[in-house]
């Protein structure tokens, strides 16, 4: 995966210094920046920003902070480099969310590790949802291989959103992010506030989600989240909504149906010793009881434990 790194510098030597220690790595590309080109080049996203203070026409201060008031860089990456050794200097930029500031003379070696391992901590990040902060599949599947393997009994909760779409249709995605986002802090604070050890919250991705609780009452959890739930989804609708019990969409023949308010169907796999042999039986189950889940009107839950 190339990625693209922006030296925000009117001189072209910081630039030239950088292609020379990256030439064996082609997915690295490095593009000067000039100070009047600046807002031109943020309509790209980079992977990365570096700033050399020495050679820019522009106050430092307003420069970076231009940057991350522009939407779609506002978490990207920043690394400022300068002559200027003055603490408080330093300090004043870092508490404009800059991740690294470096100090003239660069050391070529240093410069070369911190670029490496900011981008390599960026696709760390890519694994987890930017939406709620939560870990994705790459984390989810790590998770469940690490409890096979080491044969310990839990339960997998598979939570997802029913006539979500709906809502979607009707209110906009921004008003469908929120209810996203209000989903995730529910199970999250449900899940890691009665008080177990190692339990483990994810977003699979739109409005699916899992958590993974060891030696737990997931029926406790599935019902404290579940009431959390009904009593605040609630202030998502509008009134009328709410008093009619449903939303009304047209749909693409341009007739209107009606569908239930958004409600939380849950799907849990009791994992005991030796009865899963991989996380894709696991799956399979989970995808099983969580669509029985989703049969019923309303919020509800749904356990599957060992067939005898």
């Amino acid at each position: 995966m190339v990625q693209e790194i922006y030296i925000i510098d009117d001189d072209i030597e910081l630039t030239s210094n950088l292609k020379e220690l990256f030439k064996q790595e082609k997915e690295y590309k490095f593009k000067n920046v000039r100070t009047k080109d600046i807002d031109i080049a943020l309509k790209n996203i980079p992977s990365l920003i570096i700033i050399n203070e020495d050679k820019i026409q522009k106050d430092i201060i307003q420069v970076c902070t231009n940057i991350r008031q522009n939407e779609d860089n506002s978490i990207t990456p920043m690394v400022v480099i300068s002559m200027n050794k003055d603490k408080k200097h330093r300090i004043d930029i870092l508490k404009l969310s800059i991740e690294y500031y470096i100090k003239q003379p660069i050391d070529n070696d240093y410069l070369y590790y911190t670029i490496k391992n900011i981008v390599r901590l960026m696709y760390i990040n890519r694994r987890v949802s930017p939406l709620t902060g939560l870990p994705g599949n790459v984390q989810i599947q790590t998770e469940m291989k690490k409890r096979l393997l080491k044969k310990e009994e839990f339960a997998i909760l598979y939570l997802d959103l029913d006539n979500f779409k709906a809502y979607n249709d009707l209110y906009g995605f921004t008003k469908g992010d929120e209810i996203i986002k209000f989903t995730a802090r529910t199970i999250s604070r449900n899940i890691h506030s009665c008080d177990i050890e190692d339990s483990f919250v994810g977003h699979i991705g739109g409005d699916d989600f899992i958590a993974i609780v060891s030696k737990t009452d997931y029926d406790a959890i599935c019902k404290k989240i579940i009431k959390e739930f009904d009593e605040n989804v609630l202030g998502y609708f509008t009134k009328e909504d709410v008093e009619k019990g449903y939303v009304e969409v047209v749909n693409r023949k341009g007739i209107i149906e009606q569908f239930p308010l958004t409600s939380i169907s849950i799907g849990v796999v009791a994992v005991d010793k030796g009865r899963f042999n991989n996380t894709l039986e696991i799956g399979e189950v989970g995808a099983q009881v969580k669509h029985l889940a989703k049969t019923t009107m309303g919020s509800t839950y749904i356990v599957n434990r060992r067939k005898k």
